[in-house]
């Protein structure tokens, strides 16, 4: 079985040499970066399954490392940062992260979150009879895991890909904003709506086809659905 492939992004070479020891240990193959530039460089070169970046580098800063993976990528991201603001998590999320852990983290915590992003990333939850997902000009094909609007491909982080998964697999039923969360991010989320409504308000910018419509209802209150919608079968 080959290792899964995680980058650390840090100029810290304290936390480098932390991390990647500990990621070892564990039979992950880890590569390091001193800075955003040189992470850059990696990514183009080699293929990752994981990065953890961290924010404040010189260079170039984890938030425009993000938003440049993001353009071509779709590769699960972990930001670290000494920075504990809620719009510092946000603009993180915004950007196309999956996950954000401040600094000083724990490490059990930081194993944890690579476990399940590379658990989710890596496995399929779909059923092998599955082919297709069709809303109006929404596409889901599964077997490639493309999204597309009128037959235009979409751009989605694996965040974003999961919610519209989960919701287009229970379409035509409303589900509440904590069976999201657990089903996308885990248990230890519950408590995150402000996660949820960034991330969906920015699936819903990807997915906006005509003014005035969207394809991801909300019923206040209750949770979110999908409507309307028809599933291709083998």
């Amino acid at each position: 079985m080959n290792k899964s492939r995680i980058l650390i992004v840090d100029d810290d070479p304290s936390i480098r040499k932390f991390v990647r020891a500990n990621l070892n240990i564990r039979d992950y193959a880890v590569t390091v970066a001193e800075n955003g530039l040189e992470a850059i460089n990696i990514i183009k070169r080699e293929s990752m399954d994981l990065m953890i970046l961290d924010i404040m580098m010189p260079y170039l800063n984890g938030y425009e490392v993000c938003r440049q993976v993001r353009e071509s990528s779709m590769l699960p991201i972990i930001m670290l940062s000494a920075k504990d603001e809620e719009t510092d998590k946000l603009r993180c999320l915004e950007l196309g992260a999956d996950d954000y852990l401040t600094k000083p983290f724990s490490l059990n915590e930081l194993l944890c979150r690579v476990k399940n992003l590379l658990k989710r990333t890596q496995g399929s939850e779909l059923a092998p009879s599955m082919l297709k997902f069709a809303c109006g000009e929404l596409e889901i094909d599964y077997d490639r895991r493309i999204v597309s609007l009128n037959g235009q491909e979409i751009n989605l982080t694996d965040t974003e890909y999961r919610i519209l998964d989960y919701l287009a697999r229970n379409a035509g039923r409303i589900i509440a904003p904590e069976h999201i969360l657990e089903k996308v991010w885990g248990q230890d989320y519950l408590d995150k709506r402000r996660m949820l409504w960034t991330n969906i308000s920015r699936l819903r910018g990807k997915l906006n086809s005509r003014p005035g419509y969207n394809y991801i209802q909300t019923r206040p209150g209750i949770g979110y659905v999908i409507k309307g919608s028809t599933s291709k079968h083998a």
